[in-house]
C-alpha cells in the first residue's frame, strides 16, 4: 500500500543545483530513517545521505559540503538538495524510508521509483 514517489531529477550542467522529493503516498508508521542513495550504470548503489526523525543526519564523503538532506515529518517528505553538481553525480537516485517493525524487532526498507540525475554540458 505504501508508495515512495519521486520528482525533482532532470539535467543540469556541471556546478548546477536539484532538488530531490520524495513522499509517501500511504500511511506509514515508525520510520527511524530516511535517506538518498543512487546506482549510476555499472556500478553499486551507494550511500548519499541519510536522515533520522530526530534529524541526524550522514553524508557520504563524495557529497559532503555539496549535498544538504532535510526531511518533514509531518508530511513524510524527504528532500536532497544537490549543490556544486558534477559529472560523476550522474546516477538514478532512489529514496529509502526504513521501518522499524516491531514485531520481529528489525526493520523494513522502503524504496521510491528512482530519478535519473544528469550532469552533463
Amino acid at each position: 500500500q505504501v508508495q515512495l514517489v519521486e520528482s525533482g531529477g532532470g539535467l543540469v550542467q556541471p556546478g548546477g543545483s536539484l532538488r530531490l522529493s520524495c513522499a509517501a503516498s500511504g500511511s506509514i508508521f515508525s520510520i527511524n530513517g530516511m535517506g538518498w542513495y543512487r546506482q549510476a550504470p555499472g556500478k553499486q548503489r551507494e550511500l548519499v545521505a541519510t536522515i533520522t526523525t530526530g534529524g541526524t543526519t550522514d553524508y557520504a564523503d563524495s557529497v559532503k559540503g555539496r549535498f544538504t538532506i532535510s526531511r518533514d515529518n509531518a508530511k513524510n517528505t524527504v528532500y536532497l538538495q544537490m549543490n556544486s553538481l558534477k559529472v560523476e553525480d550522474t546516477a538514478v537516485y532512489y529514496c529509502n524510508f526504513r521501518q522499524f517493525v516491531a514485531s520481529i524487532k528489525g526493520i523494513r526498507d522502503y524504496w521510491g521509483q528512482g530519478t535519473q540525475v544528469t550532469v552533463s554540458s
